[in-house]
């Protein structure tokens, strides 16, 4: 009896657990900020709604937790690179901008490319029609402020 050979088919290359912590963290955080409910039973909600087998669930709780720690210095961070009040920006980019403004003021190990792209991914995915315009500008921005040496070490090579 002959083989059987199967053809090789490429899988789709699957998002980061990292990536996917982040969509979830925006997801919730989200809801957090239109029902201002706790953050304890969002988590906790999240989880059981969600396979979380692929996501890195301490990096969604880091940032699940952080940004509403944060929320008032994120918010001073991001108000003057604004063209609008904070209360005028849809839920969702508002969301985006503040998990991008917390990993560029937090989590200085993700490189700001990753920040602005990530951001920009979700706004595409989940914002309005142009509101990854939006974000990719008020991030750019922001990490030149927050990360200009970060910005120089890769310019410079």
């Amino acid at each position: 009896m002959s083989e059987v050979v199967k053809p090789n088919h490429p899988k789709k290359p699957s998002m980061s657990a990292r990536k996917r912590a982040r969509r979830l963290a925006m997801q919730a955080l989200y809801q957090w900020h239109l029902a201002q409910g706790s953050l304890s039973a969002i988590e906790a909600q999240f989880i059981a709604d969600n396979d979380m087998s692929q996501v890195d669930v301490s990096y969604f709780r880091k940032l699940l937790h952080g940004v509403p720690k944060h929320c008032k210095v994120i918010d001073e961070h991001l108000e003057p690179l604004l063209d609008r009040s904070i209360d005028e920006i849809t839920p969702v980019e508002l969301a985006i901008l503040r998990l991008g403004a917390y990993e560029l003021i937090e989590v200085i190990e993700v490189p700001y490319r990753v920040v602005i792209n990530e951001g920009i991914e979700l706004a595409k995915k989940f914002g309005a029609t142009d509101g990854h315009k939006f974000v990719n500008g008020v991030l750019d921005r922001l990490s030149k402020k927050l990360r200009a040496d970060e910005i120089r070490q890769s310019s410079a090579r």
